[in-house]
């Protein structure tokens, strides 16, 4: 398997993203002919999906508006009315388009590269494998497009992605998985977000450990999808629960990338492309809202 931890050291906190090499920015930034930017991104909103009860949902007010701002600045004796919006924003870092630091999930009590829970989780976030660890990522971002393997316009939930449908989905894209690179997995479910969101957390397509030790045997960076966990809900094993997340994340330190909009890549038959994430440096946070893109 790449993904072995060992050989980047017993205090390496960015698993995979050792695989983002100058070499690969290079490359990708080199496949950009039309300069066509497809934002992957969802928008974040109060409203927005969220799988209660480890998570919240997203509140915004304004704490600040142009009228208060306006009559203080006025008693400091401005003249030019200078009014200010500010908002509040209370939300958990799993909201909306994001990405999985490291620390975000367990097994047991071990997190990667050998890290103790108990020593890392803190009641203020994370002593290590926060978000603020995870490179910029500018890499190949590939589209297995899975929707339609059933015959509709999207795979229903419980429905597991098998590897052999991936590799199908890599012949049809005619690409190959190469290390760095990143993978986008599209099984049309990402159509609910926000539209029906009863039905979106219901369940949903996904894969399992099959394809995604797959993917990591391939040398993946990340795995993204469009929906909010990346992996089939329920399990079919239903002894188990998140299990793609403890071998991607505390396992193998494999970033995952979760309620992502690919249907325009697909709409345009765009299967491989510069994908360029930036996670926003939240010292100690288990993860980061994103506004991911991919360029041709």
């Amino acid at each position: 398997m790449i993904h072995d931890h060992a050989k980047w050291g017993p205090t390496d906190q960015i698993g995979a993203g050792n695989l983002l090499t100058a070499e690969k920015r290079l490359a990708a930034l080199a496949s950009v002919r039309q300069g066509r930017v497809y934002d992957v991104s969802h928008e974040i909103f109060m409203g927005a999906p969220f799988l209660a009860p480890n998570q919240t949902p997203f509140l915004m007010s304004i704490w600040g508006s142009w009228r208060d701002t306006i009559k203080r600045r006025r008693k400091m004796g401005a003249t030019n009315d200078a009014g200010t919006n500010l908002e509040r924003i209370e939300m958990t870092a799993h909201v909306g388009t994001h990405i999985d630091a490291l620390g975000h999930f367990s097994k047991g009590d071990m997190l990667y590269n050998g890290n103790c829970a108990a020593d890392v989780v803190t009641d203020w976030g994370l002593d290590r494998l926060g978000i603020e660890n995870a490179p910029p990522m500018i890499t190949r971002g590939l589209l297995f497009d899975v929707a339609d393997a059933d015959g509709g316009q999207h795979l229903n939930p419980g429905r597991t992605v098998t590897p052999d449908e991936l590799k199908r989905a890599a012949d049809v894209g005619g690409f190959s998985v190469q290390p760095g690179d990143i993978a986008l997995i599209r099984t049309g479910w990402g159509r609910y977000f926000g539209t029906d969101n009863a039905r979106y957390l219901e369940g949903e397509p996904g894969i399992d450990l099959p394809a995604a030790r797959w993917l990591i045997d391939q040398g993946i960076t990340a795995i993204g999808a469009d929906n909010m966990a990346v992996e089939v809900l329920p399990n079919p094993d239903k002894g188990i629960a998140m299990p793609v997340h403890q071998f991607c994340l505390a396992e193998c330190g494999v970033y995952l990338i979760e309620n992502l909009m690919l249907e325009e890549m697909a709409r345009d038959k765009v299967h491989t492309a510069c994908f360029i994430l930036l996670a926003t440096k939240f010292r100690g946070a288990t993860g980061s809202p994103a506004r991911p893109i991919a360029m041709i």
